[in-house]
């Protein structure tokens, strides 16, 4: 009688490394793809389809606030598959679905469908793809948790860069045609993802007879047998169900955090290049400071990754908030195509710190059992901060004429984030005697 083994098994099996490593490259492909519904890359057909379509330019920009406040339902959602059917299902759907809407722009006529199939493709990008991807790579890393999850901020800022460029380069191989450059974005998503979610992410190390980073796990009859015993990072860290996490102020602490680090993220990325050309910088150069905040973005990625494996969560979170509350207001100072360019890379390497420590943090309050449904409730608090901050900023600018006090008003968040991490404290199960 012969016995199927899972492909993933025997790949797993003839790789000669520690397998996390290339889980973490099948999650990073999927952070790479979600780029082709980030805000740098719609930056990039807002001209071309409003000048074709005769639409406004916040009507084409308004699909990714949209988007962004449906997210906040549909978080909770990715959680309970994430949690229910592991990583592999949500993430390989999602890349299914990513690619199908991004290919289908191509037909749109209308508003409404382009805000359902772009308001799908960004639902992807801040949803389960964001939370799958992060938590794939917590669930196989604890002691390596930071260095592992600054790669997936390594693969998001290629995409972030790369993927506005790809869009531009299929535009003018279609002599200017931006139906075709979304039709080749889509085919892009599946041909770069597809593969790697399928056929390599396997859920948790368990799942195939390994354990987190590659540890030896813990004999059950060492500790009766009075034997010496170092318990790995994985046994230590303590874990807690989504009912039990909720119950602790320092889940929702987390929560308004996330909320406040991506309504700055969110409200510099989508303005930038507009506030640049108010002062006076040329189009190219504003675009160019995008390709150079996404490389500060993965300087910034490996920066903070390292130092979670090194200094205590909270620390390295409050030292990333202050970071982008500091660099933001350094935009007030931006006059020429240089100190635009000094100013984006700093910008992107606070960014590149959203991008590990949030979910990284989450994961080291409450360990991996129930993950997935933790970060699904905390999620909303993300797209909430993050639509507030694009439709805020704009508010401002079309109250004041001036985006002058979006900055100061980035800061104050900044400051609110980190007092409030000042006094959160790491929750502890309590025992019964």
């Amino acid at each position: 009688m012969s016995t199927t083994i899972d492909p993933r098994v025997a790949l797993v099996r003839r790789t000669p490394f520690f397998y996390g490593w290339a889980v973490v490259l099948a999650a990073g492909s999927t952070m790479f793809v979600r780029n082709a519904a980030a805000t740098l890359t719609i930056a990039v057909f807002v001209f071309p389809m409003s000048e074709d379509l005769g639409w406004s330019r916040t009507l084409i920009v308004g699909a990714a606030a949209a988007a962004g406040f449906v997210s906040m339902f549909i978080s909770p959602l990715a959680g309970w598959i994430l949690q229910r059917f592991g990583a592999r299902v949500l993430m390989t759907t999602s890349v299914i679905l990513l690619g199908a809407v991004i290919l289908s722009l191509r037909w749109t006529t209308s508003p409404i469908s382009f805000y359902l199939l772009f308001g799908t493709g960004r639902l992807m990008f801040q949803a389960p793809l964001q939370i799958g991807g992060s938590t794939a790579v917590a669930q196989w890393f604890v002691r390596l948790r930071g260095r592992s999850s600054s790669m997936l901020g390594v693969s998001h800022s290629l995409g972030m860069g790369l993927f506005p460029l790809f869009a531009q380069l299929f535009m003018n191989a279609n002599n200017g045609d931006w139906r075709m450059a979304w039709f080749w974005m889509g085919i892009s998503v599946w041909v770069i993802a597809l593969p790697l979610t399928l056929l390599v992410l396997v859920n948790k190390p368990e799942d195939v007879g390994l354990t987190p980073d590659g540890d030896r796990a813990l004999p059950r009859d060492a500790e009766s047998s009075g034997r010496p015993t170092t318990k790995t990072a994985a046994e230590q860290e303590e874990q807690w169900t989504l009912r039990e996490a909720m119950r602790t102020p320092a889940m929702w602490t987390l929560a308004t955090v996330g909320g406040l680090v991506f309504f700055i993220h969110t409200g510099v990325n989508i303005h930038q290049a507009a506030f640049l050309r108010d002062n006076g910088i040329s189009a190219s150069i504003a675009a160019s400071a995008l390709t150079v905040m996404a490389g500060g973005t993965a300087i910034g990625s490996i920066m903070w990754g390292n130092l979670l494996d090194r200094l205590p969560v909270k620390i390295v979170y409050a030292a990333t908030a202050g970071w982008l509350g500091g660099m933001a207001l350094l935009f007030l100072l931006v006059n020429s195509p240089a100190t635009a360019f000094i100013v984006a890379a700093l910008f992107g390497i606070g960014l590149g710190g959203l991008l590990v420590v949030p979910p990284v943090a989450v994961a080291h309050y409450f360990g991996r059992s129930s993950l997935g449904a933790i970060r699904g409730a905390t999620e909303p608090f993300v797209s909430g901060g993050q639509a507030i901050g694009a439709i805020g900023a704009g508010l401002i600018f079309d109250y004041t004429g001036s985006y002058s006090g979006t900055f100061p008003t980035f800061t104050a968040a900044a400051v609110i984030a980190i007092i409030l991490l000042v006094f959160t404290r790491r929750p502890k199960k309590k025992t019964v005697a």
